[in-house]
């Protein structure tokens, strides 16, 4: 995949980082970047031979999941948050293409 920006680095989904890097990246032990997978907090991409590869996107979600706890709420808490901020976003998308294809239909009309 090309570097959209043409800096010379990887898309922002693209899994480059091992979890001992990403670990440090972070400054968080790798242990907790297992516990975050296997509570679904996290999906690093996985390499033929199974070794987690970390993308930016991980990382900035490893690091909203961090600011979560400092709020106070638990992992299985942040799980439902987490969740709740994706179908918000979803619903966001789909109204935004709604109020296009309104705009577009009634600009249609005044032809």
């Amino acid at each position: 995949m090309v570097d959209p920006a043409g800096l010379g680095r990887p898309p922002s989904g693209q899994g480059v980082y091992g979890i001992s890097v990403a670990a440090e990246l972070l400054e968080l032990a790798p242990q907790t970047l297992r516990v975050y997978e296997a509570k679904g907090l996290v999906v690093p991409a996985r390499t033929e031979g199974g070794t987690r590869r970390y993308s930016d996107a991980d990382l900035a979600r490893i690091r909203h999941i961090a600011e979560l706890l400092a709020g106070g709420l638990n992992l299985a808490g942040i799980k439902v948050v987490m969740e709740m901020e994706v179908e918000n976003q979803r619903l966001r998308d789909e109204l935004e293409e709604s109020k296009r294809r309104l705009a577009h239909h009634e600009g249609a009309g005044d032809r």
